[in-house]
């Protein structure tokens, strides 16, 4: 399992490089210390206090794509269920201490990506990030085979 990059995955790189190309700065693999743990976003806004996570879709069990694996399933799917597990309480720890959470599928075009987190930085900077403290502030960007794709609130 040493070979799976925990960073720099391809889709997670193509979301960066477009981001980048578009003028907008951030930081990667920034550790952020929560009440209890910590969180290691993939791509940070710290300005405008929004993360980015980009979710593989085995690891982090998509809907659509996520499955287990027949062999040694009784390890697989326990293992991946703490990992869907640790992803919610990461983000709830995070929501809690005023950061947008963004989780994007490694599936998602990188351009609908990347116009999810844009409008996700224009929003909070016209509202102030530094002072602005929300509800439930989580996107899970999904796009499927045969529809437009989108935002939608977990």
């Amino acid at each position: 399992m040493q070979a799976n990059r925990r960073r720099d995955t391809k889709p997670e790189r193509a979301l960066r490089s477009l981001l980048f190309a578009a003028g907008y700065r951030y930081r990667c693999d920034l550790r952020i210390p929560l009440e209890g743990t910590f969180a290691r976003p993939d791509i940070v806004f710290t300005r405008q206090k929004i993360t980015i996570f980009v979710d593989g879709c085995f690891w982090h069990s998509c809907p659509t794509h996520g499955s287990v694996p027949r062999r040694n399933a009784d390890y697989w799917r326990p293992k991946l269920e703490r990992n869907r597990v640790r992803d919610a309480v990461q983000s709830r720890a995070l929501q809690a201490a005023g950061w947008r959470v963004i989780r994007i599928w490694e599936h998602v075009p990188p351009d609908v990506a990347l116009r999810t987190v844009v409008s996700a930085v224009r929003i909070r900077a016209e509202a102030g990030a530094p002072h602005f403290v929300g509800g439930a502030d989580q996107t899970r960007l999904a796009h499927n085979v045969g529809q437009s794709g989108g935002a939608c609130s977990d």
